[in-house]
C-alpha cells in the first residue's frame, strides 16, 4: 500500500486544490491518522479576503461572491450540504470581522474545501523526536533588538504599566525568498519540525492562491461527538538543551520559572471565560494546568481547558467565541488585539489563526496556526514569531525568543 508521503507527492502535484492533516508526529492525545484528500474541479472551496471583506466560493473554475462572514457562510455550507459532509482548512487572524486585525496584503485570509477524495493513514508508533532532543541554534550572543521591535515592546509596557492589559502577545513577520516548491518545503518542515498539528493547504486557484504548511504543537479547539470543547493553550516555552544535564534543567525551568507560569494562568483564566460564554453553566473546568511538553527543539507549558457545550450553541458558533486563540493575543481579548493592532509593524495573515477540518455533525479538530510557512507560490515565504510579554519581560530575551523560534523553520529554506 502506499504511504502517506507517496501519496501526498502525487496529490500535490497533480490537484491544485488539495491538503494534507498529517498524524505522522502526533501525540497520544491527538491521535496518529493523517487525512489527505483533494477537490475535483466541480468540488467546493471558499476563500475569505479581509481587505474586501468577501467570501468567495469557488467551484467549476469560477469564483462568486456569496457573503461577507466567513463563519456564517461555513455554516451555511454545513447546513446544506451532505449530511457527512467535512471542510477542511484555515481561519486567517483576521477572519472575525467584529475584531481589530490587519487584513492579509497578498494571501485570503481564510480558506476552506470541501473535498470528494479522502484517503485516511494510520501511522506506526515509533520513539518520536521528544527523547532525542535536537536543540534550537540559540547562539551565546543575543541577537541585536531592531529599533521597531524596542520601539513596539516599549509601547506594550506602557499599555501594560497603565492596567490597559496584562500580557500581549507581540509578534512580527519574517519573509524569505526561495524557489523550492511548497510540496517538498513541507516534506523538510515534517522531518525538522515533527508536531501534533502538522499539515499542508494548497489552494492554487487565480485571486485566490494560499500555501500553508504547518507544524504547529497547539491546540486551538477539538470538539467531540458529545459536544465537549476542550482547547489546549501554550504559554511559555524554552529551548531543548544540547545535554541531557541542560535539557533538563531547561525543562525544570519552564515548570517552575513564575513569568512563565503568570503568563499561562493568564490565558487559561482568559480561555475559561471564553469557554463560558458557549458551554453549560458548571461544566467549563481545567483538568490538567501548566505541564511541561517536550517538542524536537522546545520544551512548552501547555493547560488544558474544557466545558460541554449548550444545547443551542453550534459548533462554528463556539469556534467563533473562542476565536483568534487566547495564547495569540493575550489578556484581555478586545483590549489587548487593539494594542496588537497599533503596535505590530505587519499584519499576521493565517499565522495566530487556526487549521483543522469541520464535520457536517457538529465535531471539529483545529489547531493554532504557529511554527507554520505561508506562500501565494510565487517564491515569497513568510512566517510569524513572537511571544507573550508581561511586565516582567526582558526586550532582549523576548526578541531572542521570537528568533530562535523562526530559525528552525527557516532551515527549511537551506541548500
Amino acid at each position: 500500500m502506499t504511504g502517506p508521503e507517496e501519496w501526498f507527492e502525487s496529490v500535490a502535484s497533480e490537484h491544485p486544490r488539495c491538503f494534507w492533516l498529517d498524524g505522522g508526529g502526533a501525540r497520544e492525545w491527538s491521535g496518529r491518522r493523517s487525512v489527505i484528500g483533494h477537490l475535483a474541479d466541480d468540488d467546493v472551496s471558499i476563500t475569505f479576503h479581509a481587505a474586501a471583506g468577501e467570501v468567495r466560493r469557488h467551484v467549476g473554475g469560477r469564483s462568486t461572491v456569496v457573503g461577507d462572514d466567513v463563519f456564517e457562510v461555513l455554516a451555511r455550507e454545513l447546513a446544506d450540504g451532505p449530511s457527512d459532509a467535512q471542510w477542511f482548512g484555515h481561519l486567517g487572524y483576521a477572519s472575525r470581522r467584529d475584531l481589530p486585525a490587519r487584513p492579509d496584503p497578498r494571501l485570503p485570509d481564510a480558506v476552506w474545501m470541501r473535498p470528494s477524495v479522502v484517503r485516511s493513514f494510520t501511522h506506526d508508533v515509533a520513539p518520536g523526536p521528544d527523547s532525542s532532543p535536537r536543540p534550537a541554534e540559540a547562539t551565546a550572543t543575543p541577537p541585536p533588538v531592531p529599533d521597531d521591535y524596542a520601539a513596539a515592546f516599549a509601547r506594550v509596557q506602557a499599555e501594560l504599566h497603565a492596567g490597559n492589559t496584562y500580557e500581549v502577545n507581540l509578534t512580527h513577520r519574517v519573509t524569505t525568498r526561495s524557489p523550492i516548491r511548497p510540496a517538498l518545503a513541507y516534506r523538510r518542515l515534517r522531518a525538522l519540525n515533527p508536531a501534533p498539528y502538522a499539515g499542508f493547504l494548497q489552494h492554487d486557484v487565480d485571486e485566490a492562491r494560499a500555501w500553508l504548511l504547518s507544524s504547529s504543537p497547539e491546540r486551538y479547539a477539538l470538539v467531540t461527538a458529545d459536544r465537549t470543547c476542550e482547547t489546549k493553550p501554550i504559554k511559555g516555552t524554552t529551548p531543548r538543551g544540547a545535554t541531557p544535564e541542560a535539557d533538563e534543567e531547561s525543562r525544570r525551568r519552564l515548570a517552575s520559572d513564575p513569568k512563565f507560569r503568570a503568563e499561562n494562568l493568564m490565558i487559561v483564566d482568559l480561555l475559561r471565560n471564553d469557554l463560558a460564554t458557549v458551554c453549560a453553566p458548571g461544566s467549563v473546568e481545567v483538568p490538567a494546568l501548566m505541564q511541561v511538553e517536550s517538542y524536537a527543539s522546545v520544551h512548552q507549558l501547555v493547560s488544558t481547558v474544557r466545558g460541554r457545550l449548550r444545547d443551542d450553541v453550534s459548533t462554528l458558533q463556539a469556534l467563533r467565541a473562542l476565536f483568534p486563540a487566547g495564547s495569540m493575543t493575550g489578556a484581555p481579548k478586545l483590549r489587548t488585539m487593539q494594542v496588537i493592532d497599533a503596535v505590530e509593524a505587519t499584519p499576521r495573515g493565517a499565522y495566530a489563526g487556526a487549521f483543522g477540518w469541520l464535520s457536517a455533525d457538529g465535531r471539529a479538530d483545529l489547531g493554532v496556526v504557529i511554527r507554520s510557512l505561508m506562500t501565494a507560490g510565487d517564491g515569497e515565504w513568510t512566517l510569524g514569531t513572537g511571544g507573550g510579554i508581561t511586565v516582567h519581560s526582558d526586550v532582549t530575551d523576548e526578541w531572542a525568543e521570537a528568533a530562535w523560534k523562526a530559525e528552525r523553520l527557516l532551515r527549511v529554506f537551506d541548500a
